[in-house]
């Protein structure tokens, strides 16, 4: 087998540092990494114009793309960014909503409808909190600057009110009490520059979010690894060779945190955290493969069609190279 040469964006993580800075080196690979693009980039020009032969990517914008049909992208199960959305839902501190159901008739902004983030938050308000899509006026625009827009053609339920506004920023329209609630992975600037002016609905989303991952099992992904289709179908074996990469590298990640000799990472008792998410989570708090994550991803693709991200209902297993879809048993 002749090595072949892959270029890859992705972001600076810890469990992927030692594959993107050649600790791990998948077999019959060289890497090409751009180790210094903001992730928003990566995403946008991997998206809009397929920029490197590998890359991570909005886990929304690619099952939209698999579900329009777009074969031009195939991902293995590899997710290097995740997390509970809970803390993602801002007001205003001097509203009265104190819990996501008070949303319900209200002005909900959106970075994007397509964006990951606000795709489980939608479902959690809809299936949790019985505040459905079309009880919400929704404003799509940019979190803290303008002109932000949607990247892949979407395709809402009938009776949903949605309005782009390019001119204008979520931030600035919360503010001025023009809009009663933002949907964000990314705070409002207010919420990190100004003290008192913003705050999230739930106080302490911690607890609400350990409740619902002990109640639906769901820890949300939101980035995906994808690769060029051809490239797949050409050297078939690099999608496995990649994701075993992938899965050394996240590994020695986490022995590393759990190694007490020395601090590799400066925050305190972040081992005895890593073990309390092990006693939580089971085992493998960071899993890779379908297995492991067969709640949230049927969570999450019955979201996306629901709020018309995905066009037309996926399975699972459409996602993803069919040689990642297993492991062998010895």
């Amino acid at each position: 087998m002749n090595e072949i040469t892959l270029s890859i964006a992705i972001g600076d993580y810890d469990h992927v540092r030692d594959l993107i800075y050649g600790n791990v080196v998948p077999d019959g690979i060289k890497l090409v990494v751009a180790k210094r693009t903001p992730v928003e980039e990566i995403f946008y020009r991997f998206t809009m114009f397929r920029e490197w032969d590998v890359s991570e990517m909005s886990f929304a914008k690619y099952v939209s793309l698999r579900s329009q049909p777009d074969c031009d992208l195939i991902a293995i199960p590899v997710f290097p960014s995740r997390s509970f959305r809970h803390s993602s839902i801002y007001v205003r501190a001097d509203s009265d909503f104190q819990n996501p159901s008070d949303l319900k008739g209200g002005r909900i902004g959106v970075p994007e409808w397509a964006q990951t983030a606000s795709i489980y938050t939608r479902g959690m308000l809809s299936h949790d909190y019985g505040v459905p899509l079309t009880s919400v006026r929704w404003i799509q625009a940019g979190v803290n600057e303008p002109g932000r827009k949607e990247k892949v053609k979407i395709s809402l339920p009938k009776g949903v009110s949605y309005t782009p506004l390019v001119e204008r920023s979520l931030s600035d329209m919360l503010c001025k009490k023009e809009i009663d609630a933002i949907f964000s992975a990314r705070p409002p600037k207010p919420m990190t520059e100004r003290t008192g002016e913003l705050r999230r609905i739930f106080n302490d989303s911690q607890s609400e979010e350990l409740a619902y991952w002990r109640r639906t099992g769901i820890f949300p992904i939101m980035h995906v690894i994808a690769l060029k289709s051809g490239l797949v179908e050409k050297y078939p074996w690099i999608a496995m060779n990649l994701m075993q990469a992938f899965d050394e590298a996240k590994n020695m990640s986490l022995a590393r945190i759990k190694d007490l000799t020395a601090s590799s990472v400066p925050l305190p008792w972040v081992t005895n955290m890593a073990s309390l998410s092990e006693s939580i989570l089971g085992g493998d708090i960071w899993p890779y493969g379908i297995e492991g994550n067969r709640p949230t991803l049927k969570a999450f693709l019955q979201y996306a069609y629901e709020q018309g991200v995905c066009h037309r209902q996926l399975e699972i297993e459409e996602l993803f190279v069919p040689s990642t879809l297993s492991k062998v048993k010895v």
